[in-house]
């Protein structure tokens, strides 16, 4: 008798292994380029997640296949094609910035396969697109915080730099000026620049000239770092605020003495964690790490897969990627290890921002902003 019983455990056992399966998820990532240092800490989070929650509730595995479009707009596209056509991804995470993720999207859509970006912020992102969805606030909601702190401060006129190769940086620029004049604000001169311009003398020098109250550089660390630095060098000292472009320790790194006193928005604040769960999180992160503080692309990057996976454990069939979109627009009021997040029906998140300002080399809270 025993006997049987046993073989009948084991039969059930076995059957209850050979009915879990492993599901894909497509994550884009620029691993390496200009842009890695962006990539490398939005995919940690990711990855930490996993190792968080490795199955779904009905057992099914995950498994993340990620590919580096090393912060490229072609190499994104085939990244994301490959993901859906070889290597059938039921979801895409990624692809950072605004323009790759645009990409991503554009072909998702059309495959029905949804995609939660991290950090795109561009405000169009979704327009027409069922499958898109953010978990980051967009750059209406940026601008508008960046420009009531300016007028709290009192500053009347802006000189804005934009770099007119990035979706981003012309969303965020157009986004600030509105809020800006909105609020009584001059905008004297909007400067173009191009990713990967490196000599910002005869820029600094024609900013220096015009005076301004203040600089809004709506710019990823590369640029922005190097005009604090020639800034510094040619005796600009002016008020400079950013947007989460440059939220990260590569910009601090590279700016050096010249960005302190230098603010942006971000999501998030590993020292302010806005929740248990959050609190956990960083936890983890540090256990994991040895890092005490954590980037907030890194939070953002686990709230994707967090979010992914909710949505996935909501549908009665976990690979269905068409039940998966509808879930994810269902999300409301998600314990997001950034905060709490809600996608609505068109892939738009609303969340809490946070301004930070950098003091003796590292990046300190100073204030949370609610929609």
């Amino acid at each position: 008798m025993k006997k049987v019983m046993s073989l009948a455990l084991a039969s059930a056992l076995t059957c209850g292994v050979a009915m879990a399966k492993e599901i894909k998820i497509g994550a884009v990532m620029p691993m390496s380029g200009p842009l890695a240092a962006y990539g490398q800490v939005t995919n940690l989070g990711v990855e930490l997640a996993q190792k968080l929650q490795p199955t779904l509730k009905n057992g099914d595995t995950i498994k993340i296949v990620l590919v580096d479009n090393k912060g490229d707009k072609v190499e994104t596209a085939t990244a994301t094609t490959r993901l859906i056509s070889s290597d059938k991804v039921v979801a895409i995470l990624g692809a950072l910035t605004s323009t790759n993720t645009a990409q991503t999207i554009a072909i998702a859509d059309k495959k029905k396969i949804p995609v939660i970006a991290s950090v795109a912020t561009n405000d169009k992102l979704t327009a027409r697109r069922t499958y898109a969805n953010r978990v980051c606030f967009t750059d209406s909601f940026q601008g508008e915080v960046v420009a009531n702190y300016a007028k709290e401060q009192g500053y009347k006129t802006a000189v804005v730099v934009v770099d007119q190769a990035q979706v981003y940086s012309l969303g965020l620029s157009k986004a600030f000026q509105n809020a800006f004049k909105a609020n009584g604000g001059k905008i004297i001169k909007k400067i173009k620049v191009t990713s990967g311009d490196k000599d910002f003398k005869a820029v600094v020098s024609q900013i220096k000239k015009m005076n301004p109250d203040f600089l809004f550089l709506p710019l990823y660390h590369p640029e922005a770092s190097m005009i604090a630095r020639q800034s510094k060098q040619l005796g600009l000292i002016k008020p400079m605020f950013s947007g989460d472009g440059v939220a990260n320790q590569t910009f601090i790194d590279l700016g050096g003495e010249s960005v302190e006193g230098y603010m942006f928005t971000d999501f998030f604040d590993s020292l302010n964690p806005p929740s248990k769960k959050s609190a956990e999180f960083v936890a983890f992160h540090e256990k994991e790490t040895g890092n005490k503080e954590m980037n907030s692309f890194t939070a953002l990057g686990a709230d994707t897969y967090n979010v992914l996976i909710n949505a996935m454990n909501n549908c009665e069939d976990p690979t269905n990627s068409i039940c998966i979109n509808e879930q994810i627009k269902k999300t409301i009021n998600f314990d997001g290890v950034s905060g709490a997040i809600t996608i609505d029906k068109d892939g738009n998140a609303t969340r809490s921002a946070v301004i930070k300002e950098i003091r003796n080399g590292k990046a300190g809270f100073k204030a949370t902003v609610n929609p």
